[in-house]
């Protein structure tokens, strides 16, 4: 199963690295990582991607609430939540292509964000699915380059509604 673990840290040199050590020196494959600064520019949340059952989810949480520039663990796999990635791809943009790349682009919804005689470089926001839907459709056509950010996750609100509790 895949999980969706965020990690508050104190933004210090090396928490980074012993953080990923931690991941490698168990034998846990990281699938994504995402890391920036929060409002509080002392501390930094770390999304990481990973796949496991529960016990070796629970080792990874105990592992890492051990590490002493952890603030917190979240595992949003059984919360309600909000995930995103993002994605630039480019693809070639022949005479013949050009404007079933661009329908393509709008079906999904994605932006051109640079125009080249011979290509199209596209941004995409969205969900796994959705994102890996879009290099499939555009792979016949030529995909040139991509690169696509880790995860991110935010818990969502309930607005007046409580939480179903299992």
């Amino acid at each position: 199963m895949k999980h969706a673990i965020s990690v508050l840290v104190e933004n210090q040199p090396g928490v980074l690295s012993r953080v990923v050590g931690l991941f490698s020196g168990r034998g846990f494959n990281i699938e994504s990582l995402s890391v920036a600064p929060t409002l509080d520019p002392s501390k930094s949340k770390m999304v990481i991607t990973t796949s496991g059952n529960k016990q070796v989810l629970e080792q990874i949480k105990k592992q890492l609430n051990k590490l002493i520039s952890v603030i917190k663990v979240v595992d949003y796999s059984e919360k309600s939540h909000v995930e995103r990635e993002m994605i630039l791809v480019k693809v070639k943009a022949r005479e013949e292509s050009r404007a079933e790349v661009l329908r393509i682009a709008d079906i999904f919804r994605a932006r051109v964000v640079d125009v080249s005689p011979t290509s199209y470089t596209l941004a995409l926001t969205g969900d796994t699915g959705k994102l890996q839907g879009f290099i499939e459709i555009l792979y016949p056509i030529g995909i040139l380059d991509f690169i696509r950010t880790g995860t991110i996750v935010m818990e969502r609100e309930m607005h007046g509604r409580r939480k179903l509790v299992s």
